[in-house]
C-alpha cells in the first residue's frame, strides 16, 4: 500500500488483495467493453462491515492494477486517493448490507437513455427477457423501474439523494445519472458483472426500439 492509505494495523492485507481482484475484474470487464473511456468510471468490492475496496482516482480502469486499488471506510473519511464519485459507492454500502460490489460505467445508451428519459424521473424496462439476469427475477413477463437522478458536482449531496431515490425502489439493481452513466451492483463481483452487461443489452434494445417508433 502507498504511504497515504489505510494503514494496514486497520485493513487485513488478504483481505484488500482479494477484494482488489474482484475490482480488477470489473473494471478490465468494462474496459473490455468501451464502457470507461477517458479513464471514466469506477468499482468497488465491500471488505467487510466497516472497509470497501476503490479504484483510486486517476486510474485507467481499462489497465486497473492492484496498486489502483485503494481501502476506504464506509462511514469514515475521505481517503486521499479516493475518486470524486467514492460517496455513491460508500453511501450504497451503508445503506444496504446485501450488496457486495458495485460498478459505474459510461456505457452509450445508459448516458443517452437518462437525459431521454430524466423529467420522468425514471426508465421502465418492461417484458424483455434479458430481465431474468437480475438477481429475482423468474420471468420476462415482468418490469422495473429504473431511477434516473438528475446530474451533480457535488457527490455528497448526489449520493444522498440517490438512497432517498433507492429507498422506494425496491429490488432494482441500479440507477442512472442524467446524461452521465449507469450504476449497478450485485453481491459479489460476478454479480455486479452480470448486471452491468445485462443493463447495457436492455438499454440498447430499448434504445432501439424507442428510436423505431
Amino acid at each position: 500500500m502507498h504511504a497515504n492509505e489505510t494503514p494496514l494495523s486497520f485493513v487485513d492485507a488478504a483481505l484488500l488483495s482479494e477484494a482488489a481482484s474482484g475490482v480488477i475484474a470489473m473494471a478490465h470487464f468494462a474496459g473490455s467493453r468501451h464502457w470507461v473511456p477517458a479513464t471514466s468510471g469506477n468499482f468497488s468490492v465491500r471488505m467487510d462491515e466497516r472497509f470497501a475496496a476503490l479504484t483510486a482516482t486517476g486510474a485507467d480502469k481499462a489497465r486497473l492494477t492492484e496498486s489502483e486499488v485503494i481501502a476506504a471506510e464506509i462511514l469514515g473519511p475521505k481517503h486521499p486517493r479516493a475518486s470524486a464519485e467514492a460517496p455513491l459507492h460508500l453511501a450504497r454500502y451503508a445503506s444496504t448490507p446485501a450488496i457486495g460490489a458495485i460498478a459505474h460505467i459510461h456505457s452509450l445508451p445508459a448516458t443517452l437513455l437518462s437525459r431521454r428519459h430524466e423529467k420522468a424521473g425514471f426508465l421502465r424496462l418492461e417484458g424483455w427477457e434479458l430481465l431474468k439476469a437480475f438477481s429475482g427475477i423468474t420471468t420476462h413477463a415482468t418490469s422495473i423501474d429504473v431511477p434516473i437522478v438528475p446530474n451533480d458536482q457535488d457527490t455528497d449531496r448526489l449520493a444522498a439523494l440517490v438512497e432517498t431515490r433507492m429507498a422506494s425502489a425496491g429490488s432494482v439493481p441500479g440507477y442512472l445519472i442524467a446524461g452521465h452513466g449507469l450504476y449497478v451492483w450485485g453481491a459479489r463481483a460476478k454479480d455486479a458483472i452480470r448486471h452491468m452487461e445485462a443493463f447495457d443489452f436492455l438499454l440498447t434494445a430499448q434504445m432501439h426500439e424507442e428510436n423505431a417508433r
